[in-house]
């Protein structure tokens, strides 16, 4: 029998006098094989779901988070990035079939609940915001059995039920259906060293309480900083295949090839506006969990929060050259299943995955010569008020060429599409309809008559311009391989023939441990030489 988490979810919120805010996160930024803290500038070792600032990247930096356009995140003056491994399902034929988050569908993607607590342990200890260029993970990829220690306490799962009683708390995955999905939770280590932002294993500079509770307790000696503490909660619906459970074993599997649950773990880059965190940690009080409940001085919300359909329409372009949802006939990357309970191994495979900007080609079409029009992004509509309101038409048959030569032919310098069939001119964006800089947003409904092309989507424009009357024809930027900050030049317009930034691959899906990280830059690597792109894929 797997072992119960007496103190789980609830024993995280059991304190009385305990603070919290929790921040639901209502969309992902991307689900890909990306990780910049284990394999900076390469194809990660599986597939993650990332949410979080624009900023995000392969090589990312703090300099980069702050760099974000927006977040899929509601607190503006957070713009860190927060992953876990991704949920599929393992089908009696072999193949792999990726589970969705809560949240998903309609062009949305769900994403992860945050949560920050201020546990102070036993001494009463003052919290401390993250600094600067600091980053972590929680829980062991390679973990194939349940230990008992704080690390492995810290791994839980909650098996929804909303209509019946509540089930014990799991630390690995539950051997029964989940009537309203799976919740996969992980609480991050609160205790640091003082001195280093990242460790050669991304965990060393960090550690949970040597004493009390793996989320609440004493700081050993030898990381004496108490941290506000960090806690993820994210709803994969494994409920949509009950009925395809084909064994006397749960069907369910992280990307990593775990089947066990017990390598479920977490990152976190830090993006915040280290004041704003430090006063909400100081002065934050409330044991609602609203954030709207942290108050400032004069009374006021303290935080500044984008609305839901601005995190919504935060999401980023995947840039490794591979298809990671859907039936697959293998987990992405080099991940067969191992069941331990001794731990997972290195495994090789030819991966031949890679980075590749050529990927922005499936988010806007190139017209800047063929029509001189350009692409300025992803904008927002409304039923009732229209952004582009002076000529309309729809089609069965709509591709972007086709709106944008309708949109010409009547004399106007703007083109809209959405939801598939429908074409909008204008001769002015305003301003709070325009596209977020950087992203890609929710204009993901391929055209009726053209399924390599996109066309809006539900309330959302994919928005074209006329540049044929002076000025450099340039589509807009949509995303960076390396950052946020290294983004302020636009990539050129992807075309059929674009090649990869590398096209390097390798055999070896996940070498040795990582080498000792750089102390994370203070300048923006907007100047800095293209990464490497090599899919050298560790586990992590």
């Amino acid at each position: 029998m797997k072992p119960t988490l007496i103190s789980g979810f609830l024993a995280v919120l059991a304190h009385p006098a305990s603070a919290f805010f929790r921040m639901p996160c209502p969309g992902r930024l991307v689900d890909e094989r990306a990780d910049p803290i284990v394999n900076p500038g390469e194809v990660s070792g599986h597939v993650h779901s990332i949410v979080g600032g624009s900023g995000f990247g392969f090589n990312m930096t703090y300099e980069d988070a702050r760099s974000s356009s927006c977040s899929s995140c509601p607190i503006k003056a957070d713009l860190s990035n927060y992953w876990v491994p991704h949920l599929y399902y393992r089908a009696q034929n072999g193949t792999f079939i990726n589970v969705p988050v809560s949240g998903d569908g309609s062009g949305s993607m769900g994403g992860i609940t945050v949560y920050y607590l201020q546990r102070p342990g036993a001494n009463k200890d003052q919290l401390h915001a993250f600094p600067e260029g600091f980053r972590m993970l929680a829980g062991n990829p390679f973990k194939r059995n349940y230990t008992g220690d704080f690390a492995a306490q810290a791994i839980s799962y909650a098996c929804l039920n909303y209509n019946g009683p509540a089930t014990a708390e799991t630390n690995g995955f539950p051997d029964y259906n989940c009537p309203d999905g799976l919740r996969a939770q992980v609480f991050f280590p609160s205790c640091w060293d003082g001195k280093n932002l990242d460790s050669a294993d991304h965990k060393s500079h960090v550690a949970y309480p040597e004493s009390g509770a793996y989320n609440d307790g004493v700081c050993p000696e030898s990381h004496p900083v108490h941290l506000v503490s960090i806690f993820y909660e994210i709803i994969f619906q494994t409920n949509l295949f009950s009925g395809m459970w084909w064994d006397n074993k749960q069907p369910f599997v992280w990307a990593m090839g775990d089947p066990t649950g017990y390598g479920f773990h977490g990152d976190f880059v830090n993006g915040w506006d280290i004041n704003v965190l430090q006063y909400a940690v100081d002065n934050c009080n409330n044991d609602s969990g609203q954030i709207s409940d942290c108050l400032a001085a004069d009374g006021s919300q303290h935080f500044d929060l984008f609305t839901n359909t601005e995190s919504s329409m935060c999401t980023l372009p995947a840039f490794v050259d591979e298809t990671v949802k859907g039936v697959l006939g293998s987990l992405p990357g080099c991940n067969d299943v191992t069941w331990g309970p001794e731990p997972a191994t290195v495994q090789t495979c030819d991966d031949k995955a890679s980075i590749t900007d050529s990927a922005l080609a499936n988010y806007y079409t190139d017209l800047t010569t063929s029509l001189k029009w350009e692409y300025v992004g992803c904008g927002f509509d409304n039923l009732g008020s229209r952004t582009f309101n002076a000529a309309t038409t729809s089609s069965n048959n709509m591709t972007v060429e086709t709106c944008v030569q309708y949109c010409s032919d009547a004399g106007y310098s703007y083109a809209g599409l959405e939801y598939a069939t429908q074409c909008y001119c204008g001769n002015s964006l305003p301003s709070d309809r325009a596209p977020v800089p950087g992203v890609v947003g929710n204009c993901l409904d391929p055209c009726s008559g053209n399924e390599k092309q996109m066309c809006g989507g539900p309330a959302t424009l994919s928005v074209y311009h006329n540049c044929a009357n002076g000025g450099e024809c340039k589509n807009a930027n949509i995303g960076s391989i390396e950052g946020a900050a290294g983004a302020s030049n636009p990539p050129p317009p992807p075309s059929s023939s674009s090649t990869s930034s590398s096209s390097s691959t390798s055999s070896t899906s996940s070498p040795s441990s990582p080498s000792p990280p750089s102390p994370p830059s203070t300048s923006s690597p907007s100047t800095s030489s293209a990464p490497s792109q090599k899919s050298k894929c560790k586990i992590e």
